[in-house]
C-alpha cells in the first residue's frame, strides 16, 4: 500500500483520546486513525473516542449553543 504524509494539528485531549483509542484495538495511532478516517469518508459511522465528550443532543448545538443553554445552572 503507498501512503502519502500528511500533517494536522490536534488538541491535545483529542491527541490522548486517539492515542488511548488506537491502542485499545491494538493498533498504531496512524492505522486508527487511517481506518478511521477511510470508514468516515465511506460514510460508516467510525466509533469515537467518548473521552472527548461525543454525546447524542441537539444536531444544532454547536450553532445555538447559548439558545440550549439557556437557564443551565440557575436554581
Amino acid at each position: 500500500m503507498s501512503v502519502k504524509k500528511s500533517s494536522i494539528y490536534l488538541e491535545p485531549e483529542l491527541d490522548r483520546a486517539l492515542t488511548y483509542a488506537a491502542a485499545r484495538q491494538k493498533l498504531s495511532k496512524a492505522e486508527f486513525i487511517r481506518q478511521t478516517l477511510s470508514a468516515a469518508v465511506a460514510g460508516e459511522t467510525a466509533a469515537r473516542p467518548s473521552a472527548i465528550g461525543v454525546f447524542d443532543g441537539p444536531s444544532d448545538l454547536a450553532m445555538h449553543a447559548d439558545d440550549h443553554l439557556d437557564g443551565f445552572g440557575e436554581a
